[in-house]
């Protein structure tokens, strides 16, 4: 054994040894340099791209004084040459055992949703559901345990779902997966693509640094800019989904990163958690403030018009829902900024550091002016879509189609939108076991139960209501569509209200703006819902959680200060 110490210094470049008479092994790289020698005939040869033969040896005996261009080599040796070259191999090393990992379903949620399946399966169905119905039932609460407990990825569990419908013959396969050619899945869809292309140009942090510059001195004042940003934009925009995912997730995915907020990397919480679920929980509260901010009101107007022959006009929605919606507004984001903060609550810097990095962008690219270009493009198609028959998901595809035509983004990338893909598949299943349980009459049915229990209580108008909104509000657990829900159960209850001495008008009005502020209760509840809970930055349990926190305070508003500027504006 021998050692050999650089003292000199060069960029020594080692190759692989030669097979050739002589052998050379690196055991370390440090301060020296260490090397297994075998000599041969008493000559010493070096492996590492040296001419060993132009080496001039000088010094005492033992020690190898070697200098060649520059380098100095100094070996000496520990044993005599004779003795290293007879020396025993070492043992080879042992063999390293790796042991498999379990990579399939987490087993205790599994099971546990299973069960939960086959014993609401094995119940007898109430008197007026049908069979079909209850076993579809079952299945979907399976699924919704699966969903919030996770044993596998969202899209698997849902996929199961379905695979489970056709198995048990509860659904054709037509049936089950009809959802897949709903526009709402495409467009939530679409907006992830559209958010690659913010990204991906820059364009989007050209934004969100625009943002900090104006109001990043502090989080709160950052959460509040998009608050209210979405709320002026809903009445132009008549699409959640398109606002949520064409628009505000892009521009938020942007500033969590420019602010150092990012997914899987422990970050989460400094700003992205925070701001993910107060764009969303107050885009359910825009919607609900304009007839034109959501597609499903003016199927609400319509039913109230048809079930107690009454108008509500765009001024008339808007008045009544302008006061309780503003303050939602203000205590909702202030409400999360206390319960569930970011880390980073104060950046002074930060305004300083976006024009910096505004200045070191300069001016926009080719493909950021062909990225804003897009957007003007299907936000204007949005908001004039009714007058030129273009509906949200039709303008998305035809926006998305520049990008791809003009390689801002291409269809590879696309593909790599594993999100997209995933929030595709399992809200789309959602959306078709919800929409067949109301096929099935099981949604009657439970409207019915309702009614009779409430109106056999004998109670006044004002009680009866309050158990009818907190029946229709929660029921949405069991909806994946705000407009499935009002088709199923507004009719219902309206007229039940009615029947038991609740200002007709009244009703129709707090029952509308419930249909928007129920879909923050889940991650599947209203279009923005799965947009905002796929960009990943807030766990399921603390978006549901904080989902039924968040739709107390809400009820609390609109029904105590709602329910006084009601009556000052003389709705009862």
């Amino acid at each position: 054994m021998a050692s050999l110490a650089v003292v000199s210094s060069l960029n020594l470049r080692l190759r692989p040894p030669s097979t050739q008479n002589h052998h050379l092994l690196p055991k370390s790289l440090s301060n020296s340099i260490n090397f297994q020698i075998k000599n041969h005939n008493n000559h010493l040869k070096f492996g590492f791209g040296l001419n060993p033969e132009r080496f001039n040896p000088i010094g005492e005996k033992g020690t190898r004084h070697f200098q060649q261009k520059g380098l100095n080599l100094i070996v000496k040796a520990s044993s005599s040459l004779g003795a290293a070259a007879a020396a025993p191999p070492p043992p080879p090393p042992a063999p390293v055992v790796v042991k498999d990992t379990w990579q399939g379903a987490a087993m205790k949620p599994l099971l546990a949703a299973i069960a939960v399946g086959v014993v609401l399966w094995l119940v007898p169905a109430p008197a007026g559901v049908s069979r079909n119905a209850w076993q579809l039932l079952s299945i979907f609460l399976a699924t919704i345990v699966g969903i919030i407990t996770q044993p596998l990825p969202l899209g698997a569990v849902a996929l199961m779902g379905l695979g489970a419908c056709v198995l048990t013959k509860t659904l054709t396969f037509a049936a089950a997966f009809s959802a897949f050619g709903d526009p709402i899945p495409w467009l939530i869809a679409l907006a992830f693509f559209f958010a690659r292309g913010f990204i991906k140009t820059g364009l989007g942090n050209r934004i969100a640094y625009q943002f900090v510059k104006l109001f990043g001195s502090s989080s709160l004042g950052l959460g509040y800019s998009l608050v209210f940003s979405e709320a002026l934009l809903a009445p132009a925009i008549p699409s959640v989904s398109a606002r949520a995912g064409g628009i505000f997730l892009p521009l938020v995915k942007s500033l969590c990163v420019a602010c150092g907020s990012n997914v899987g990397d422990g970050t989460e919480r400094k700003l992205g958690s925070w701001l993910m679920l107060t764009c969303f929980q107050t885009s359910v509260i825009s919607s609900s403030m304009f007839l034109t901010a959501m597609a499903a009101n003016p199927l609400a107007a319509n039913l109230t018009l048809n079930t107690i022959n009454q108008t509500i006009g765009w001024m008339d929605w808007a008045k009544a829902a302008i006061v309780p919606g503003l303050v939602s507004l203000i205590v909702v984001p202030m409400l999360l900024y206390i319960i569930y903060p970011p880390t980073v609550k104060s950046s002074p810097d930060a305004p300083k550091l976006a024009q910096e990095r505004l200045e070191k962008m300069g001016p926009m690219s080719k493909n950021e002016i062909i990225m804003a270009g897009t957007l003007f493009l299907t936000v204007g198609l949005w908001v004039f879509g009714g007058v030129l028959n273009v509906d949200a998901v039709t303008a998305a595809i035809l926006g998305l189609s520049v990008l791809l035509i003009t390689g801002v983004v291409t269809w590879k990338e696309c593909l790599a939108e594993s999100v997209a893909w995933d929030t595709l598949t399992w809200f789309a299943a959602l959306i078709a076991m919800a929409g067949y349980l109301n096929k099935y009459g099981l949604i009657s049915w439970f409207s019915q139960t309702v009614v009779k229990f409430v109106g056999g209580l004998g109670l006044s108008w004002q009680l009866s209501f309050g158990i009818l909104v907190l029946l229709y509000f929660y029921s949405h657990y069991f909806f994946a569509s705000g407009a499935a829900h009002i088709g199923a159960m507004f009719t219902a209850f309206l007229s039940v209200a009615s029947a038991l001495g609740t200002p007709p008008y009244l009703g129709a009005i707090v029952l509308s703006f419930l249909s928007n502020l129920m879909g923050g209760l889940t991650h599947y509840g209203i279009g923005s819902a799965p947009v905002f809970y796929g960009a990943n930055y807030v766990p399921l349990a603390e978006w549901w959680g904080y989902g039924f926190l968040i739709s107390v305070v809400n009820l609390i508003i609109w029904l105590g200060v709602g329910g006084l500027w009601w009556k000052a504006i003389g709705l009862y």
